[in-house]
C-alpha cells in the first residue's frame, strides 16, 4: 500500500453500473476521497462512465484497473455473481477492497475472499452502506447503553415493485437474481448487528415466473429466547420499516429504515424517550467510503463496524435460507 498521509484516497470502481454510479456521486460529498478511475469489460463503456462522472482514468478491463499505482481502493460494483472474482483481482494486486453487498454469491465465496486478504494483509470489506448510516450509528449506542433493555425481537421488511421482465437483473438466475440476495440482505444484516449470529433458521418462499424467490420469509432464533421476523419481496413495495424490542422499550426506525432515516425510542408504558431525525445530505454511499479511509489510515485491515467474520456469518445464514427455499443458481 502506498503513502496514504497528506493526500486524498483514491477509490477505483469496478463496474458502470447503477449503484457505481451514485456511489461516485456521493463521494463528492468528501473532502478526502476522490474516484480516480473505473473499470469495466468494455472500452466504450469505461469511458462513457468516466464522461458522466469526470472519472479520468477508464480501463477496459477489471485487471486494469486493480493494477492502476492511481488506485488504493477498488470499490467493487459488479452484478453479484462477479463480486469475487473481481475483488480476489485486487487482493491479488495488494489492493483495499470494497464489495457491494452481498459480500458474495454463498459462504464458500467468501471465506476465499476472507482467507486470501487476511493472508495478503490488505484492508476487505463488505459495503453494507447501511452500516453506517448516522441513525445506525446511534442505534447501536442505544443497545450498548442498555435502553431497551433485552432485546426479544427484531423485525425489518425489504419490499419493492418490479416488473415481470425475464432480462431484469432481479428476475435472472444467472445474474443471482431474486428477493433474497438483493433486497433480503438488508434485514438479515440488521437482525446480525442486533442479535449476532442465529442458532435456528426457518424460512418460507413463493418463486417468480423465473425460478428465484419472488417473496421469502424468514424466522431466526437465538440463544436466550430472542428472535428476528424478517421478510422481502419483490412483488409489492413494503412499509420498508424495521423495529427492536426490548423489555424496556422499544426502538421503531422510520421508512426507509435501510436508507438515511430517523427512528424513535418509546418506553414499555409508551413515553417517548429519544427521537432521532438529523437531516442528512447526499445518497449515503459516502458513510462507508468513510469508514475504508478512517480504516486504511488508521492501519486497520478490517472494519469493527462491518466485520469479515460477521459478513461471513450473514453469508452462512443466507446459504440455510437458500438451501431451505430451494433456491439455486
Amino acid at each position: 500500500m502506498p503513502e496514504l498521509t497528506g493526500r486524498p484516497i483514491r477509490f477505483g470502481v469496478v463496474g458502470t453500473g447503477y449503484i457505481a454510479s451514485a456511489f461516485t456521486d456521493d463521494l463528492r460529498l468528501l473532502d478526502d476521497v476522490v474516484v480516480s478511475a473505473v473499470g469495466s469489460r468494455s472500452q466504450a463503456s469505461a469511458v462513457a462512465f468516466g464522461e458522466r462522472h469526470a472519472v479520468g482514468r477508464r480501463h477496459a478491463s477489471y485487471a486494469e484497473l486493480v493494477t492502476d499505482p492511481e488506485v488504493d481502493v477498488v470499490y467493487v460494483a459488479t452484478p453479484h455473481p462477479g463480486h469475487h472474482d473481481a475483488a480476489m483481482l485486487a487482493i491479488q494486486a495488494g489492493k483495499a477492497v470494497l464489495v457491494e453487498k452481498p459480500f458474495t454469491m454463498d459462504a464458500a465465496e467468501a471465506s476465499d475472499l476472507v482467507d486470501a486478504a487476511r493472508q495478503a494483509g490488505v484492508f476487505l470489506m463488505e459495503a453494507m452502506w447501511t452500516r453506517f448510516h448516522p441513525h445506525m450509528a446511534r442505534i447501536r449506542e442505544v443497545l450498548a447503553a442498555g435502553t431497551l433493555g433485552e432485546v426479544v425481537t427484531v423485525t425489518a421488511d425489504h419490499g419493492q415493485w418490479f416488473a415481470s421482465d425475464a432480462e431484469h437483473r432481479l428476475f435472472a438466475p444467472s445474474l443471482g437474481g431474486g428477493a433474497l440476495l438483493d433486497l433480503g440482505i438488508y434485514p438479515l444484516s440488521f437482525a446480525s448487528m442486533v442479535l449476532g449470529t442465529p442458532d435456528v433458521v426457518t424460512a418460507r418462499s413463493s418463486k417468480a415466473f423465473t425460478g428465484v424467490d419472488a417473496q421469502t420469509s424468514m424466522i431466526l432464533d437465538h440463544v436466550g429466547g430472542a428472535q428476528a421476523v424478517l421478510t422481502t419481496t419483490l412483488l409489492a413495495r413494503s412499509p420498508t420499516r424495521a423495529t427492536i424490542v426490548g423489555t424496556e422499550a422499544r426502538l421503531e426506525v422510520d421508512t426507509v429504515w435501510y436508507q438515511p432515516s430517523s427512528f424513535t425510542v418509546i418506553s414499555r408504558d409508551g413515553v417517548v424517550l429519544e427521537r432521532f431525525d438529523e437531516p442528512h445530505v447526499g445518497h449515503g454511499l459516502r458513510h462507508q467510503a468513510s469508514e475504508v479511509v478512517r480504516c486504511l489510515r488508521a492501519g486497520e485491515t478490517e472494519s469493527p463496524v462491518m466485520p469479515l467474520d460477521e459478513s461471513l456469518s450473514i453469508m452462512r445464514t443466507m446459504d440455510e435460507v437458500r438451501r431451505q427455499i430451494g433456491l439455486v443458481y
